[in-house]
């Protein structure tokens, strides 16, 4: 299961007080900065750039958790400057070759990740097992910040955990994101999440100065 990881949400972030934000995170230890990649095909939205990630590396040196929401990623990978440091999730529903696209992601070095939406079938995951290091399970349709839970997807962690266990594969981590309450959060914990994508149901509430207590009550929430 592993020890809880904060990935927080920067499309909820406010660009008029990222530094601040950014000297919150690093001072409280926040594990990753979640950034949602999107191309206004794959989903119905636009999302942050490679110019947006380029001047956060300059900001900070927290890992990127990159979700690349967008048609066909194995032939973007190449623009968006991937670290060995990151985590990469690009989505099984993204591309006809999804082989293909993970094998193309392994010399950037960085931890591969799959992402299935609400109603992607868990037995998708079968034949790439061996080729990726967590998956990422959208709790909610992604695109847009704000969503409730699809309540049939706590059900599904658990599937996962229990799919994995199976298959002594219990080392690949699980990933969460999509209405991450800290309520929500420590129930998927227990289903053997490990990564938590934390945006404006958990960790943005309020003002830049609530952040240090949103954290820690979040922590507190899935501390095992």
């Amino acid at each position: 299961m592993g020890e809880s990881k904060i990935s927080a949400s920067m499309m909820c972030a406010d660009l008029i007080n990222l530094k601040d934000t950014i000297k919150t995170f690093e001072d409280k230890g926040v594990e990753y900065l979640h950034i949602d990649v999107m191309d206004g095909e794959f989903v119905p939205n636009f999302g942050l750039g490679v110019d947006y990630i380029r001047g956060l590396r300059q900001l900070t040196k927290i890992p990127l958790d990159l979700h690349l929401m967008i048609k066909d990623p194995e032939y973007k990978l190449q623009w968006i400057g991937i670290k060995e440091t990151d985590i990469v999730s690009i989505h099984y529903e993204s591309t006809y070759q999804v082989q293909r696209a993970l094998d193309w992601l392994a010399p950037f070095g960085c931890k591969r990740f799959l992402a299935i939406n609400p109603a992607t079938p868990i037995y998708v995951l079968e034949e790439v097992l061996d080729y990726i290091d967590g998956i990422n399970l959208l709790m909610v349709n992604p695109g847009f910040a704000g969503q409730k839970i699809v309540p049939s997807t706590l059900k599904k962690a658990a599937r996962i955990q229990e799919f994995l266990k199976e298959r002594n594969k219990s080392d690949i981590t699980i990933e969460v994101d999509g209405n991450i309450t800290p309520e929500n959060g420590s129930k998927l914990k227990k289903c053997g999440a490990s990564i938590f994508v934390c945006g404006t149901s958990s960790l943005f509430k309020g003002e830049v100065a609530d952040y240090n207590n949103n954290i820690d009550v979040f922590r507190n929430a899935v501390k095992q």
